[in-house]
């Protein structure tokens, strides 16, 4: 075998190996990569390099000051307030506090841009809530988990940030906009699921619909609701960048926690600044590995050649395109979701291009994929932090996951073969020249 090949075997192969044997993932990017440029008589100055060039740019200063904002509205008292709005406006249907749970995790994750955060925030809340009512534990934890994917798509999202780090040229703006479609979708599709279990299973109403109830409930949110605003018109208008928008929702955020709706006092946020920094670091720590690990990956071709193997199989894009879902499915599974980004996008961005997808629309699709990602084993974010509220064992919410999966799949397949349920909002507000 010539150099390149077992260049390869070593990156690909010991990175398998250690991820097999649940090595975090962070030392399996650094060690595989690390040992590649060994073997290839690189300088190792290469790994540092390019780990520092990784971390070093604008458009990732957006990501903290997101991650800080969620946190902040997180504990600030706006899950509350969206549950109460969330309930004045589906809670009177048949299996409301489902309902009330889907459309809060809607709101909220356009906050917080996390589904673990929308799970432990709306979670915390709803599911003791519904099992009190007499919704079943698994159900009730199942509709948080599945929900709170809509964060991932709804913007502001700091993995739409990640990507279009790593697409390079992709606008932040066209991505978020493209996130809202298949995110409300989603909420939709996992409505109309509910609604028919809660008639099967004689899940309770709410309280009777009152107009003056929402305009409370309205009033009372408002201010929450209205960092997306802030942040979405701002990237689309052009008034500020995805960096900037990001520091000022910190500001706002703060200020509106602390001033306003002041349900936790000040000292409090040093506590969420803590929290910040732990998910930052490992965010930062991957991003800075990944790109090490991707400039390897370049230097050895390996996404040309997976390009060429992939479209060499067949010349259908309705199967290349389910090879992609199955592929990033899959590995949603096993590894973490900001480590696929920043690994997968440069493999899998040629094959996409070369079908004629634009980035934007790979961007939704990626996200949406590995969204699901983290409500599946083995290793699912969400799926644990759902089973530690509930106390419902994680084989068992797998388990009875199944059909919101397949909701959430038909949702996935409308959205990678419907490229105007993705691309009709920003092509209409954001026409590229």
């Amino acid at each position: 075998m010539d150099t390149q090949t077992i260049a390869t075997l070593i990156l690909v192969g010991s990175f398998l190996v250690m991820i097999f044997f649940r090595f975090p993932i962070a030392f399996a990017i650094g060690i595989s990569t690390a040992g590649t440029i060994f073997y290839l008589g690189l300088p190792l100055e290469q790994l540092v390099q390019n780990m520092v060039g990784g971390v070093n740019k604008f458009t990732l200063m957006a990501v903290p000051f997101f991650i800080i904002a969620g946190e902040i509205m997180g504990a600030g008292g706006i899950s509350n307030r969206l549950i109460t709005l969330s309930n004045a406006l589906v809670g009177w249907l048949r299996g409301g506090l489902a309902m009330v749970n889907i459309l809060a995790s809607m709101f909220f994750g356009g906050i917080s841009g996390s589904s673990t955060a929308d799970t432990a925030s709306i979670g915390s809340i709803m599911i003791p809530m519904m099992k009190k009512q007499g919704y079943d534990a698994e159900f009730s934890t199942n509709v948080t988990m599945a929900s709170s994917v809509q964060g991932l798509l709804i913007p502001p999202s700091h993995n739409m940030v990640i990507f279009a780090m790593v697409a390079g040229g992709v606008s932040v703006g066209r991505l978020f906009l493209a996130g809202m479609i298949p995110g409300i979708f989603l909420g939709v599709a996992l409505m109309i699921y509910s609604f028919f279990i809660s008639i099967k299973r004689q899940y309770p109403k709410g309280d009777a619909f009152s107009v003056r109830n929402i305009l409370v409930a309205s009033k009372d949110s408002i201010l929450g609701l209205f960092t997306v605003i802030i942040v979405v018109v701002g990237v689309v208008g052009g008034v500020f960048t995805a960096t900037e928008s990001a520091a000022i929702a910190v500001v706002y955020a703060f200020f509106i926690t602390f001033f306003v709706y002041k349900e936790i006092p000040l000292k409090n946020f040093w506590k969420i600044l803590e929290r910040s920094i732990n998910t930052l670091s490992i965010v930062l720590i991957l991003i800075a590995l990944s790109t090490a690990f991707g400039w390897v990956l370049s230097y050895l071709r390996i996404p040309a050649l997976v390009a060429e193997f992939i479209l060499s199989l067949t010349s259908s894009k309705i199967l290349i395109l389910m090879m992609l879902n199955i592929m990033l499915l899959l590995l949603g599974m096993i590894m973490d979701m900001s480590s696929i980004i920043l690994i997968a996008s440069p493999i899998l961005l040629p094959v996409v291009l070369k079908l004629g997808m634009d980035p934007v629309h790979f961007g939704v699709l990626l996200v949406f994929n590995l969204g699901i990602g983290l409500i599946t084993p083995p290793v699912g974010g969400t799926l644990f932090i759902g089973s530690a509220i509930s106390g419902v064992k994680i084989e068992r919410l797998a388990k009875t996951m199944l059909p919101f999966y397949l909701v959430m799949i038909f949702v996935l397949i409308i959205v990678t073969y419907v490229p105007e349920a993705v691309m009709a909002i920003p092509n209409l507000i954001m026409p590229t020249r």
